[in-house]
């Protein structure tokens, strides 16, 4: 059965870790939605400049895309921190899509944020995430995780919460 999840989050979450290792428990594939931006996208960022919607708007249709021409599981990684941007999203997939929100604090995830090597996003832009994240309401097809917890932790809250969801 084809389905399609978005781990969505503030940077630093870890949708990388979480969806590579939840698209083995779902035998599915994973795919990082950063690699999906622009080079603009990706200097603005590197620069310490927020995106804005004009710039996020190509970058979303490229995830929705993705999405829409897989032929199996498919998991992607990206922020989708409005409302409106998950929208879009679904709207290009054409399908179904779930949303998992990859829940944490300001300072659990800057610490993780400053641990990590060889990543555009710098710890500067932490507060623009979260002033633009509006958390999944309850009439979106979505799971909200908490992160702060082991990796192997995370994912089986994932797959418990989809398990509820399907019965």
């Amino acid at each position: 059965m084809q389905r399609h999840f978005v781990l969505m989050g503030v940077s630093g979450c870890g949708k990388s870790s979480v969806g590579s290792a939840l698209a083995a428990r779902l035998t599915g594939i994973y795919a990082d939605g950063d690699d999906l931006h622009p080079a603009a996208n990706v200097a603005k960022m590197s620069a310490g400049i927020p995106l804005t919607d004009a710039d996020r708007w190509p970058w979303l249709d490229k995830v929705g895309q993705h999405l829409a021409l897989a032929q199996d599981t498919t998991l992607i990684g990206c922020s989708a921190l409005k409302r409106i941007y998950r929208e879009r999203i679904r709207e290009v997939v054409g399908a179904p899509v779930c949303f998992i929100h990859l829940a944490g604090t300001r300072q659990t995830i800057l610490r993780r944020m400053q641990a990590r090597r060889d990543h555009f996003m710098p710890p500067a832009l932490l507060d623009s995430q979260f002033a633009t994240l509006e958390p999944p309401g309850s009439d979106e097809q979505a799971i909200t995780v908490d992160i702060n917890q082991p990796l192997d932790q995370v994912v089986a809250a994932i797959i418990i919460a989809l398990e509820e969801t399907q019965s």
